[in-house]
């Protein structure tokens, strides 16, 4: 396996969080391959880990301005063993192959864990939403989608959001495929409801990760109520989680942007909650602005030469990491422990660096990584395909259900492996090594292609 990495890392030297995804999975899935010597023989690893198809173009586009801008557009279509392509669009400044490759490499183990029938890919751009006019958003989208609409299809590949891609992207994105295809079509997730999508999906990976959490606490005899968490972020996906968290009667104290954070001993409920949606999701404001309505709660600047990020840093019962990768290190998942912290589901995608991971498993926290816990907002986008295909919308409370029974079976999944495979309770080997198994067997009933 350790060659299989060096060659992974010779070929593309500069890709190092492709390379940090590549390796957790494979450290994990050793026993699957002695176990399954068929599986070494038709090269398996090799085959999972070199992306089916990679497209990288230009996106120029004009700003209010009137200045000519050009930004970098890709599309990582990584797996179609168990379905078509599917997973989002990220538009950041910190976008690039690498990025890209590992959120579609970790999406192929996510999405087959769903029991959907979705292969795994990821797209964006190194443009930057922020502080952009809605016209040069749509002028940016528009553009994009003029080169993308040639590789995506409903039954090929359906993108969704992400970090930077939210309902207006979403909507500028469909229109103008709409208008180069002259079709109606399911073709992105995550559009609204009035016009094919989901009740929800908004809600989905917040609200899954929690009921992956709850889960996983189950299994001690416990709940939620009464534990106080910490979440990171203050979009979509903190946003929802919190909502969850108030829900099942637990107490968030701390959300963030890249800016910085704010810890509310007394807790974030409803009403801070509703402020901290109008204030990102409307008037797309920064995190700090919630002090000047909440004077209790503290605001916290980044400091770019701390070598640990304080929001981990206060005692807790639950933590849900849920801004961007690798932004918990080995120093901050030490003081996660030393606060009395027992769970950590990750509602971003990788958001634990392998020392920190290393950290969790060790002192035996109950540790859901992101392909399981965060896996409800590709769950209830491919709820949101199904119900394009037939033309109809379910109500609330029946997406809602179907969600709860996704992230349940993902957790069984999870336990069923890890335990098959001698490493009870270890939620990142049962995650790998099910998602693995899943699509490994597709790839070798479909052939050599």
């Amino acid at each position: 396996m350790s060659d299989i990495l060096k060659s992974i890392v010779a070929r593309d030297p500069n890709e190092k969080e492709f390379h940090q995804a590549v390796q957790e999975v494979l450290e994990t899935v050793q026993p699957v391959l002695d176990r399954n010597p068929e599986y070494r023989q038709s090269a398996v690893i090799e085959r999972i880990t070199e992306p089916e198809r990679v497209i990288m173009f230009r996106v120029p586009w004009v700003d209010d301005q009137g200045q000519v801008q050009v930004n970098r557009g890709f599309r990582i279509q990584m797996n179609s063993a168990i379905g078509p392509y599917k997973g989002g669009l990220r538009f950041h400044p910190s976008v690039n192959l690498s990025i890209l490759k590992f959120l579609a490499f970790e999406q192929v183990f996510k999405n087959a864990l769903t029991t959907l029938a979705m292969g795994g890919g990821k797209g964006g751009s190194d443009f930057d939403p922020k502080g952009k006019s809605d016209n040069e958003v749509m002028q940016f989208c528009q553009s994009f989608m003029s080169e993308l609409c040639r590789h995506i299809g409903p039954n090929t590949d359906i993108p969704a959001g992400d970090i930077g891609v939210g309902a207006r992207e979403i909507g500028y994105l469909f229109g103008m495929y709409k208008k180069l295809t002259n079709e109606f079509t399911g073709v992105l997730t995550g559009k609204s409801l009035s016009w094919g999508g989901s009740l929800i999906r908004p809600e989905a990976t917040g609200y899954g990760c929690v009921y992956f959490a709850a889960e996983m606490l189950a299994t001690k005899n416990d709940n939620l109520e009464g534990k106080t968490c910490l979440v990171s972020g203050s979009g979509n996906v903190a946003q929802y989680t919190v909502e969850k968290i108030i829900e099942l009667g637990g107490k968030v104290v701390t959300l963030s942007d890249s800016s910085g954070y704010i810890y509310d001993e007394e807790g974030i409920d409803k009403d801070k909650l509703s402020f901290v949606m109008r204030l990102k999701n409307l008037r797309r404001g920064r995190i700090s602005e919630y002090i000047d309505k909440y004077s209790e709660a503290v605001y916290t600047e980044v400091d770019s030469t701390l070598d640990y990020n304080p929001l981990w840093n206060h005692r807790a019962d639950c933590a849900f990491p849920s801004a961007t990768q690798n932004e918990i290190n080995g120093k901050d998942a030490q003081n996660l422990v030393n606060n009395g912290v027992q769970l950590v589901a990750e509602g971003a995608n990788m958001p634990s660096t392998p020392e920190a991971t290393d950290i969790y498993l060790g002192n035996k926290l109950l540790y859901a990584p992101g392909k399981a816990a965060n896996a409800g907002g590709v769950a209830v986008s491919g709820l949101e395909m199904a119900q394009n295909s037939m033309r109809l919308n379910w109500p609330r409370e029946e997406v809602d259900n179907r969600l709860k029974i996704i992230m349940k079976s993902i957790h069984q999944s999870c336990i069923d492996a890890a335990a098959d495979y001698g490493q009870q309770g270890n939620y990142v080997a049962g995650a790998n090594i099910a998602g693995f198994v899943k699509v490994v067997n597709a790839m070798l009933d479909q052939g050599l292609v």
